[in-house]
């Protein structure tokens, strides 16, 4: 929980606070948008929950919060909003939680299916979400999409005793170990309903792993913003090659998918067809606008 001492002075007055330990990573702002914006270098309170349902949005994000960044003054059911992770985001389909200091609060989801679970990017390691992912099956997968979000890898592929995959691009000396390393720019088939594909871009070896044909889970490759209602891509955090992240998205224009379930931003949905002009009006803005000097490494 948060320290009440180090509170922001930017926070509106009453239970939900948020101290000065915040990364500003956004995970509460798109999980709890009616309580939490930004202000400055922060996230901050800018209206108290007025609901039950915005105050139980603004408890999932302070589960969520990588920093512990968020408290409040009043007691409340933590252990329950805990337990109430993963999140079914949309059929077989669910956001982890419980995100960590070292992607930056990247999300984490999971991928329920016949074959094996997919866990898809690394939660911050908690024995009661292990439990959690468990009891809905095997996970036989753990799919990294690049080498930022890989956070607690190690220790969940020992707990759930399953394979690692990471694209050769991203495999650094630290990463040696990871079981499969595909190279290449084509894409894999994983599954008769999982595909890999190579986005290079954000980092040498970016990758997306498409789901069902209906679920794009994209690290940092691509996202969306809930404050400009668009699809986007980081011209402010792109580590590797811009111009190579534009092609990449523009493969993207040949690929159907319903879902964006980015690393860092609000999952979204729309039709196959709107989806792809989402998709290729993002091509277009980054066409005309260059990546900007780092803010991260």
């Amino acid at each position: 929980m948060a320290t009440l001492s180090k509170t922001l002075s930017t926070n509106v007055p009453g239970d939900f606070f948020v101290d000065s330990s915040c990364i500003d990573c956004g995970t509460c702002r798109w999980m709890a948008p009616a309580t939490f914006n930004q202000q400055g270098d922060y996230a901050t309170v800018y209206s108290q929950p007025s609901s039950p349902e915005q105050t139980e949005k603004a408890l999932k994000a302070l589960i969520c919060c990588p920093t512990s960044s968020i408290g409040t003054l009043n007691d409340h059911p933590l252990r329950s909003i805990s337990n109430s992770f993963p999140l079914r985001i949309a059929e077989s389909v669910y956001h982890c939680g419980f995100h960590s200091e070292s992607t930056f609060g990247a999300t984490s989801y999971l991928i329920k299916r016949k074959e094996g679970n997919i866990l898809v990017d690394s939660p911050r390691f908690s024995p009661r979400l292990l439990k959690s992912i468990k009891a809905l099956g095997k996970v036989t997968l753990l799919f990294l999409t690049h080498k930022d979000d890989v956070g607690d890898h190690r220790r969940w592929a020992k707990e759930l005793q399953c394979e690692r995959i990471l694209h050769q691009g991203d495999v650094t000396s630290n990463l040696k170990d990871i079981e499969n390393q595909p190279t290449g720019s084509d894409p894999i088939q994983l599954g008769p309903d999982l595909i890999m594909l190579p986005t290079p871009g954000h980092t040498a070896g970016s990758s997306c792993l498409l789901y069902a044909n209906r679920f794009l889970f994209s690290g940092d490759h691509v996202a969306f913003s809930l404050k400009r209602e668009r699809v986007i891509a980081f011209n402010t955090a792109c580590w590797f090659n811009w111009e190579q992240q534009i092609t990449s998205m523009e493969r993207l224009l040949n690929v159907e998918f319903e879902y964006i379930l980015p690393g860092h931003g609000s999952p979204c949905s729309f039709p196959k067809a709107r989806m792809r002009a989402q998709v290729k009006a993002c091509v277009e803005w980054m066409k005309k606008n260059p990546a900007l000097p780092r803010t991260s490494p």
